[in-house]
């Protein structure tokens, strides 16, 4: 993970909602929208045929508006906030859904919720000290990645049909390296929070 770095201006960045125009920020938009749909689907008729479009959707999406941004050069602060926001929501949402209907144990659930927590809070420490958020790392990447996997082949289990018990342990073997490496961003994005809290604390006795 990278190192946080101080809030600076963009120098002839747009503003706010021309940032949100931008085809990347749209489909962002777009799949924060989808977040209420999903966990409606999944918490109210059960339909886990519809949610799982919705939760692919989001994934493709997801790959998507990284794509574009760099393919148009449209990167943007606000696109930067969106990105890893929708991934966290569909994570926390899934897994709410998932606790409610036992799909997956309390214990890993409240886990991985707990890690969201913690998230939010170094991520307030560190605007508290002045630091933008730091960017994602690669093993956040990563374990976001391997959850959107997990996820729908968690779904699909719930049914009888013929191939459910092949997917079962393939669908428990992404969910476990996954959660395994949710929780391991999440101890880097504590370790690099104190970093720079105590960098922020003390840095006036170095001048």
């Amino acid at each position: 993970m990278d190192e946080p770095s101080q809030r600076a201006p963009l120098v002839g960045e747009p503003s706010l909602p021309r940032q949100a125009l931008n085809l990347p920020n749209s489909l962002s938009i777009l799949r924060l929208a989808g977040v209420p749909v999903f966990l409606w689907l999944l918490l109210g008729p059960k339909a886990d045929g519809l949610a799982l479009g919705v939760l692919v959707f989001s994934a493709f999406t997801d790959w998507l508006d990284g794509k574009l941004a760099r393919w148009l050069n449209q990167m943007s602060r606000l696109g930067q906030l969106l990105d890893p926001a929708a991934d966290r929501l569909y994570v926390v949402s899934t897994l709410i859904a998932f606790l409610l209907r036992d799909i997956v144990p309390a214990w890993a659930a409240i886990v991985l919720i707990a890690r969201e927590a913690v998230v939010g809070v170094c991520l307030l420490s560190l605007r508290g000290c002045g630091y933008a958020p730091p960017e994602v790392s690669y093993i956040g990447k990563a374990a976001t990645f391997t959850l959107m996997y997990a996820f729908p082949l968690l779904l699909l289990t719930q049914g009888e049909w013929t191939g459910v018990m092949v997917l079962r342990p393939v669908a428990y073997a992404f969910t476990i390296w996954g959660g395994a490496l949710y929780v391991y961003s999440g101890m880097l994005y504590v370790f690099q929070t104190k970093h720079a809290v105590v960098r922020a604390r003390f840095a006036p006795n170095d001048q």
